[in-house]
């Protein structure tokens, strides 16, 4: 079975690292594909901005995959940008890794915190949340301030800020587990689990376990409503003969 992995940003650095994610997340016999975004696309998607560049390119990379043999696909970034339309083009499972880290997340945990790049993504992920039906159960979403970039570029700086934003979900916000807000952020998960004693959840990873759970099932996406394959308006454009 395949899974198809995008990272809808243009760098090549958290493309191979969320590769490396995606791939230990997979049982045996599961094959990964991931594939990320090349420029004129952002290196890195901070804001809606960035997210409108990005969703097109996704689309027709989504479209190629499952044409491929693809039977489900993962948005690897946390803004879960064109999820809906992404569901619309494709027939397998889509997931989003914002919705699929809540989800594991709610399943571990009666309440947890984000933590996130930069400030500007707090109000987007809490509107996930209340759209994914997940707000009663977020304390909190926090910012270590870094760009989505410079958290590969320095992890161990963001190492460092994330176990304190970590520590200070579960003391001051009553979190019992912590999400990380971001895709880049991936490879430091199990360490800062090691390290703070709290259920640290990885999107990328959660996401992907997910789709190979959806795909084996043999579930696909719902097409006779909101998710419906886009329409053909080639007939709505013809005209019509004059009375």
């Amino acid at each position: 079975m395949q899974i198809f992995v995008y990272n809808p940003n243009a760098s090549a650095e958290m493309t191979a690292q969320i590769s490396r994610s995606a791939e230990s997340a997979a049982s045996p016999g599961i094959r990964v594909i991931t594939r990320g975004a090349r420029p004129p696309v952002p290196a890195s998607i901070e804001g809606h901005h960035d997210e409108a560049l990005a969703v097109p390119p996704m689309l027709d990379a989504l479209r190629r995959a499952e044409a491929e043999g693809a039977r489900a696909h993962v948005i690897a970034c946390f803004d879960d940008p064109g999820l809906g339309a992404a569901r619309e083009v494709v027939a397998g499972p889509v997931i989003g890794i914002a919705q699929a880290a809540m989800q594991v997340a709610s399943l571990l945990a009666a309440r947890y915190s984000i933590v996130t790049t930069l400030p500007r993504s707090i109000p987007i992920i809490e509107d996930l949340a209340l759209r994914y039906g997940a707000s009663h159960a977020l304390r909190r979403v926090r910012a270590v301030d870094l760009p989505v970039l410079s958290v590969e570029a320095d992890p161990a700086r963001a190492h460092a800020l994330l176990r304190a934003e970590i520590i200070a979900a579960r003391d001051q916000d009553g979190a019992e587990a912590v999400i990380l807000g971001c895709a880049g952020m991936s490879r430091l998960c199990h360490d800062l689990t090691a390290e703070t004693g709290m259920p640290v959840i990885d999107g990328v990873h959660a996401a992907v376990r997910l789709a190979e759970a959806l795909a084996g099932g043999g579930y696909q996406t719902a097409k006779s409503g909101a998710y419906g394959w886009p329409r053909d308006k080639s007939a709505d454009l013809a005209v019509q003969p004059a009375h």
